[in-house]
């Protein structure tokens, strides 16, 4: 069986932290979600944190949006790694369904992820 998978949320400001708590809370499941934060740092900086985070396991990383520095510190080293995958617009929903799913590939756990993201988009 291959190592589990680990999630990095990568956003702007706190929302990271945030977003890992939320999840961890509702889910139960914990140590499983690392928040990095781009707040403090320039593009190195924020590249090397998002480096260490995924630590050369396999990953899935979210990021907050589809556009700006955190996607381009997580596209410049780990979005061209196999065995970790990128996920723009993270909500809450796709890191609850995430944390069930660690023992999937990369690929499998991401797209689940965000199918669960856009169900969870609507108006009621």
């Amino acid at each position: 069986m291959s190592e589990e998978l680990r999630g990095v949320v990568v956003c702007h400001g706190g929302l990271a932290q945030a977003l890992v708590d939320a999840a961890e809370s509702i889910s139960g499941v914990t140590s499983v979600l690392l928040p990095v934060s781009n707040s403090g740092c320039d593009r190195d900086a924020l590249e090397r944190r998002v480096s260490e985070a995924v630590n050369g396991r396999p990953a899935v990383v979210f990021v907050d949006l589809a556009s700006g520095s955190c996607l381009f510190a997580v596209l410049k080293r780990e979005g061209v790694l196999p065995e970790v995958k990128v996920v723009t617009g993270v909500n809450l929903a796709m890191l609850v369904d995430f944390v069930f799913h660690v023992s999937l590939p990369a690929a499998v756990a991401a797209e689940r992820a965000i199918a669960a993201g856009i169900r969870a988009i609507r108006i009621p």
